[in-house]
């Protein structure tokens, strides 16, 4: 395989497909994080990492192609999950990779792009996927995967597309059937707070930063 440039052979991804049920029904993408909508955030901290950007989007079409960037919806009715927003992603890619990220979580590395495709050149693999520290009940800190910080090769998407068919949901349990490389994000320096979402609107406030 040869190496990956982000800036030629990866195309990014923001999912803001989902129903925001935590959130009220609200559509979590539109909603304001320090002056700006987070999906629109979450494309302008992408942007500068890969080749172009998309977003994954059912509802307000309108609204979110203002931000500039194609809108794809799932193929599938009824908002089946992340991975139905990854296939809308992969369908379109025209690129070697696909890389995702939740509109969620505004503070995400930027540098996840480049460190997710160096693992999937190390290790030969066909998916990326970030893993950072998370506190446990106990007290103690251990690496959690990530599941939506996820780089594809597009060859992948009929894998996606039959996972989806046999009422597959979750990314995890799809993505553990092929070659998938876990990449760590706890080096000195890395934020500690940079995979941290908002699920809902108190969350949303306490990521925001203090003004």
């Amino acid at each position: 395989m040869s190496s990956l440039r982000p800036a030629t052979d990866i195309t990014g991804l923001v999912l803001a497909g989902g129903r925001g049920s935590r959130m009220g029904g609200l559509d979590k993408g539109l909603q304001d994080f320090a002056g700006e909508p987070l999906a629109l955030r979450a494309l302008q901290r992408l942007a500068p990492q890969v080749h172009r950007v998309m977003l994954s989007a059912n509802r307000h079409a309108l609204s979110y192609e203002c931000f500039g960037a194609p809108v794809h919806a799932d193929a599938q009715a009824g908002f089946p999950g992340p991975l139905a927003g990854m296939l809308a992603g992969l369908q379109h890619c025209d690129t070697a990779c696909l890389l995702t990220v939740p509109c969620d979580a505004p503070n995400f590395p930027p540098d996840l792009a480049r460190r997710l495709a160096e693992a999937m050149d190390a290790q030969q693999a066909d998916i990326a996927m970030a893993s950072a520290p998370g506190r446990q009940p106990d007290g103690s800190v251990l690496l959690r995967p990530q599941p939506v910080f996820c780089l594809l090769r597009v060859g992948l998407r009929d894998s996606v597309a039959a996972y989806l068919q046999a009422g597959g949901r979750k990314v995890r349990a799809w993505a553990a059937q092929h070659r998938l490389a876990m990449v760590p994000f706890d080096r000195p320096g890395d934020a500690p707070d940079a995979f941290a979402n908002a699920n809902t609107l108190d969350e949303l406030r306490a990521l925001a930063p203090a003004p």
